[in-house]
This record gives structure tokens, C-alpha cells and sequence, in this order.
């Protein structure tokens, strides 16, 4: 029997190593990629418009340098406009003051207005009256003041507006309302003079009251004379206080 070779033997097969994932970039980092390019593009923009804008301005000044006669000519124009300008502006004051010194207003109008157009058709009176800087400020956190204002004589005005829409048919107008703003008016505002001014009526109890706590009412009639006619407020109240020393 012949002698056989054994079989050769088989190597095995060399193990490869495994590979690893690709390494995923993730949504954030992308995000944070855009975001930088974004500004750097910003920064790039910026950058062309300063030079560019620089770039116009120098051009500007050189040839105003070498043509001067521009400069005197712009100059010119500018005193012109602005004497123009000023003019008008006080023209426009003048025919304001006219304006105001020709105000009037009938009961009728008075009642037809909402409680806030009231507020400011006092505000105009004063201000027709030669209260320069008479200023309405009815609203939430008036603290019982709607009409701030100085009269001629340095006196601070404070006075709270009520409106009634049914003029002296609508309910009265009661002493708490005096007691409200009688608490703030001289300690918040300095008043010197604390009026409640209305279309309608005051109480009984009102005007003992406010000659009590030295204030003023101007009722449905004051309010007629004073409004319909060329008089100041303060020459149809009674005993209005002089104004304070130093003013």
C-alpha cells in the first residue's frame, strides 16, 4: 500500500479589524457652523461697508477742499432755510396764541363730550388763559388730579375734571370726590389753588366742605361764564389766594 501524504493543512484566515463608524457630525454642531459662517459673512459685510463709507467720505472732504466755493454756497442755503424755518415757527406760535385767546365753548358742546375730551377742553381753557404749561394727566394713577397748571401769577393750579352727560340732570357730584383730591392735590402736586370744575351739579354738603379744606367748585354756571367768555378762571372764583412769596 502506497504511502499517502497527509492533507496540507489550512491556515486560517487572517481576522481584519472591524472597522469603527464614521463619526456622525451632529445637528448641533452643524447648527453651530452656520451660525459662525452667518456672522462671519456679517462681519465681512460690515467690514466692505465701514472701508466703502470711509472710502465716500474722504471723497467728499477732498473735493470740498478743492472746491471751497460749495462750502460757502451750502452755507448759504442753510441760513436761509433755518431764518425760513424760524420765522414760520414763530408765526405758527403767534396764530396758536390767537387761537386760544378765541376759544370758546357753549354748554351744548361741553355735555356732548366723552369724560377724557373734557379733561382737555379745560386743559385749553387754561392754556387760552395764559397758562403757558397747562397739561392734562387724567388717567390711571392720576392720584385725583386730571389738569395740572401755572397761571400768569406763578400760582399752581390743580383741579379735577367731573363730567356729567346729562349736564345738572345727572347725579351730583358728592364730598368724597373733594376729600380725594384734596388728600394729594398740595402734598403731590404744591398746589395752590385745588379746583374741582364740572358740567353738572355739586351737593349740599360740597361747598361747606370745600370752604373747610380751602378749596374751589366751579359749577354748571361758572363753568358757562368762564368758557363762553374771555374772563380767567380765577377772576370768577371767590377768594382766590394770592401767589406765594419768591415766585
Amino acid at each position: 500500500m502506497a504511502n499517502r501524504r497527509p492533507p496540507p493543512r489550512r491556515r486560517p484566515a487572517a481576522r481584519r479589524p472591524a472597522r469603527r463608524p464614521a463619526r456622525r457630525t451632529t445637528p448641533l454642531r452643524r447648527r453651530r457652523s452656520r451660525r459662525q459662517q452667518h456672522r462671519d459673512n456679517q462681519l465681512l459685510l460690515l467690514g466692505f461697508g465701514a472701508v466703502a463709507g470711509l472710502a465716500l467720505v474722504w471723497t467728499v472732504i477732498s473735493w470740498l477742499l478743492v472746491n471751497w466755493w460749495a462750502l460757502v454756497i451750502l452755507g448759504a442755503v442753510a441760513a436761509v432755510g433755518g431764518t425760513v424755518w424760524v420765522h414760520r415757527y414763530r408765526q405758527q406760535q403767534a396764530w396758536d396764541r390767537v387761537r386760544q385767546q378765541a376759544l370758546r365753548y357753549g354748554l351744548p358742546q361741553l355735555d356732548a363730550l366723552h369724560h377724557r375730551d373734557f379733561e382737555y377742553a379745560i386743559r385749553d381753557l387754561m392754556l387760552r388763559d395764559g397758562c403757558t404749561d397747562a397739561r392734562q394727566i387724567g388717567g390711571a394713577g392720576d392720584n385725583g388730579a386730571d389738569v395740572l397748571a401755572t397761571d400768569p401769577l406763578g400760582r399752581a393750579w390743580v383741579i379735577q375734571v367731573k363730567h356729567r352727560k346729562d349736564g345738572d340732570r345727572g347725579s351730583p357730584i358728592g364730598t368724597p370726590d373733594l376729600q380725594r383730591v384734596n388728600g394729594t392735590a398740595r402734598q403731590l402736586y404744591g398746589a395752590d389753588v385745588v379746583l374741582v370744575v364740572t358740567n353738572g351739579r355739586f351737593s349740599t354738603r360740597c361747598a361747606p366742605l370745600a370752604a373747610q379744606l380751602h378749596m374751589h367748585l366751579a359749577d354748571r354756571r361758572t363753568l358757562a361764564t368762564w368758557a363762553s367768555g374771555g374772563r380767567p378762571l380765577w377772576e370768577l372764583l371767590p377768594k382766590i389766594p394770592p401767589p406765594r412769596k419768591g415766585r
